[in-house]
């Protein structure tokens, strides 16, 4: 297996045609593999428009089980075109039971695996908790023909005990699925610094845990349906860093954007040789990290 790897970066806007939005990614997906790559990444819920703006039980009708018809159209696209593929889609576990889901599908169009989202949010604009179940699959990476993903998604990203988790089960790289973005009556300053924190926490888990990190975030405005906010305008800059946080690319804010970049997975040991993090852990000094808060 190579240390090599090429990753494909699928970065788009989505409106309320679910059609329009899966072709999309599908171009997309198309578009990056023409180019070369070997595993492609979407975005957090690429199929639909971020639905969570609201609490509205009617959005639980685009939730879908998986296997479903959507994932096999995904599990199609990874076959056609020879690609590992991250998808991120809105589960249909059983009635009343729903979950944020990432599954990859390895190149010969089978599931390698999935991951639930576990860190769900409850902000305004971002009512997460109404819809998503937190996960129950744990924080254990997929087992690819391309190495081994560690796949989160969006909210996730926040957490360092998520990221080294994963790179504790041999994480290759860190992937992360995103929706996020601004509320229309944020002043510039505000936007600069929630943007600046996003990116810097992701490459703080880079730096940390010695392993490159995907992010690939949604572009585009999508409009409050209930009028109870001015909507989101999402930030888009997908971007990818290196194990020494280092930014290797960053996608524009307001543009579709298909692009491939390569990681070089072999510097993840160069980099944990001269900064032995995993070495020096004082694991058994920790058990604090198990409780909410210690008084």
């Amino acid at each position: 297996m190579s240390q090599f790897l090429q990753v494909g970066i699928v970065q788009q806007a989505c409106t309320r045609n679910t059609e329009s939005n899966i072709q999309n990614s599908l171009n997309g997906i198309r578009a990056c593999a023409q180019k070369g790559a070997q595993v492609v990444v979407l975005q957090e819920l690429h199929a639909g428009v971020y639905f969570c703006q609201a609490e509205d039980t009617s959005q639980f009708d685009l939730a879908e089980p998986i296997p479903g018809p959507i994932s096999q159209r995904f599990a199609e696209a990874a076959r056609a075109y020879g690609v590992v593929l991250v998808t991120s889609l809105f589960e249909k576990r059983a009635p009343g039971l729903y979950h944020n889901t990432a599954v990859v599908f390895d190149k010969d169009g089978s599931m390698a695996g999935k991951y639930r989202k576990m860190h769900i949010p409850d902000d305004p604009a971002y009512y997460e908790k109404f819809y998503f179940t937190p996960g129950d699959l744990g924080f254990l990476p997929v087992s690819t023909s391309v190495g081994k993903l560690g796949v989160l998604v969006c909210w996730d990203q926040w957490y360092p005990e998520a990221a080294r988790l994963m790179a504790l089960a041999g994480a290759e790289v860190l992937i992360y699925p995103t929706a996020i973005g601004w509320e229309s009556t944020d002043p510039e300053e505000e936007k600069a610094r929630q943007f600046n924190a996003w990116q810097t926490i992701q490459r703080s888990h880079a730096i940390a845990n010695g392993l490159p990190v995907v992010a690939v975030n949604r572009t585009g405005y999508e409009p409050d349906w209930t009028g109870a906010t001015g909507g989101i305008e999402f930030w888009g800059q997908s971007f990818v860093a290196g194990p020494q946080g280092e930014l290797l690319f960053q996608a524009p804010a307001h543009e579709v954007c298909h692009a491939v970049v390569e990681i070089d997975k072999g510097r993840t040991e160069a980099v944990r040789q001269i900064w032995p993090f995993l070495r020096d852990r004082r694991i058994d000094a920790y058990e604090g990290l198990t409780k909410r808060y210690i008084d």
